[in-house]
């Protein structure tokens, strides 16, 4: 495993003065050759995250932890002492915020909790506005580019959902995985981890790297669905949760992804005149990308994005027969 030495850490409060064009090159740099980045000096507020941080621990202690129990009793015992490849030592919600909230049909969440959740959305949502905005002016795009793209024709809205998560001590770490390598599916992720058990790992040159927990930080990863809007420019990288022998990993990963019906493509400014005959990345609905996704989400992204460019080549194909 390689060191987290370099990890890409940029200060947000960089930006308002004369040190911001280099926070842009260390976030360029992020972008083009990590597929991740943490930033500090965000603008949510220390407080609302330790009262999401309490509430979280505070839930799955309360709710969740005696179900998880008797899942690990379970999966350890079915093991056998062979490694459980399809399976990952978590437990999780998930929150749907964007098109429409589903937080008062969750289960088991009190007021107080649903109140700081929402809140905290709403915060994360605004931030990844402000990334996108970003990643927009170092690409040359226009401001606004990336968040316009993400708006499905009908509804106007962006797919916006958190994945609440906590991966307890894992007697085996050797047997189980904390959470399958996987590339994310859809934009932008905002994630708020735990600053004492690390665990999550990405994939760079062919060695795993520890995405350092640090207090207050917001870890940002990039989607497939970046990837190919920016044709490549920037990637989405495979990333991993190991299981920890000791403490109770919490991770709070908010997807600020495109609307359902949103066609993405890669942005025309972005393509070279040379690589339009070539199609690097196809044209797909989000919704049909997701469907395919789900069934394979433990396993490579090209042939997911190879299965749209041949689609793309199939229908073409009719409409010249025809």
């Amino acid at each position: 495993m390689a060191p987290a030495l370099s990890f890409p850490i940029i200060d947000m409060g960089l930006l308002g003065g004369e040190e911001r064009p280099a926070a842009m090159e260390l976030l360029r740099d992020a972008c083009e050759n990590w597929g991740f980045f943490e930033i500090l000096n965000h603008g949510i507020s220390t407080e609302l995250m330790d009262e999401v941080e309490k509430l979280t621990k505070d839930h799955y202690k309360r709710v969740r932890e005696q179900r998880f129990l008797e899942f690990a009793s379970k999966t350890l015992k079915d093991a056998e002492g062979v490694k459980a490849e399809n399976l990952d030592w978590e437990s999780t919600f998930f929150v749907r915020h964007l098109p429409e909230s589903n937080i008062a049909e969750i289960p088991d969440l009190d007021d107080e909790y649903r109140r700081v959740m929402k809140r905290f959305a709403g915060e994360l949502e605004a931030l990844a506005e402000r990334l996108l905005d970003l990643l927009c002016e170092n690409l040359g795009l226009d401001k606004g580019y990336l968040a316009r793209a993400f708006r499905g024709p009908s509804k106007g809205t962006p797919t916006f959902g958190t994945k609440v998560s906590s991966y307890p001590p894992c007697p085996r770490p050797d047997l189980v995985n904390g959470l399958r390598a996987h590339t994310d599916a859809g934009g932008i992720i905002l994630l708020f981890q735990d600053d004492r058990v690390g665990g999550l790992q990405l994939l760079k040159d062919g060695e795993w790297v520890d995405v350092p927990p640090m207090r207050h930080s917001i870890v940002v990863n990039l989607g497939d669905q970046l990837e190919v809007i920016t044709n490549g420019r920037y990637k989405s990288v495979m990333h991993r949760v190991v299981a920890q022998p000791d403490g109770n990993r919490m991770s709070i990963a908010s997807f600020y992804n495109p609307g359902s019906d949103a066609v993405i493509f890669p942005a025309p400014e972005l393509v070279k005149v040379e690589e339009a005959a070539a199609e690097t990345y196809p044209r797909f609905v989000f919704e049909d990308y997701m469907k395919l996704y789900v069934r394979h989400k433990f396993e490579a992204k090209e042939p997911r994005f190879e299965a749209f460019k041949s689609m793309e080549t199939s229908s073409s194909n009719c409409i010249a027969i025809a």
